[in-house]
């Protein structure tokens, strides 16, 4: 889903969901799985490294992103 590079937020908002995370929840949902909203999946993705949404100003900021360079 992100082409191994995680998504880089840098316009200070932090959503709840994306239209990334409304496609993996519907493709998850036809698999069978339950409790996949889109909201639970973004968590996920934030957890899992698939997005990076720290601002800069956030000590986990530097780390995070020379984790994935």
């Amino acid at each position: 889903y992100v082409d191994n590079k995680p998504i880089l937020r840098l316009d200070g908002e932090v959503p709840s969901s994306t239209k990334l995370s409304d496609r993996i929840s519907k493709d998850l949902k036809r698999m069978g799985f339950k409790f996949v909203g889109s909201t639970i999946i973004y968590a996920f993705m934030q957890a899992a490294g698939l997005v990076n949404d720290h601002s800069l100003d956030c000590f986990r900021y530097e780390e995070c992103q020379q984790i994935h360079s």
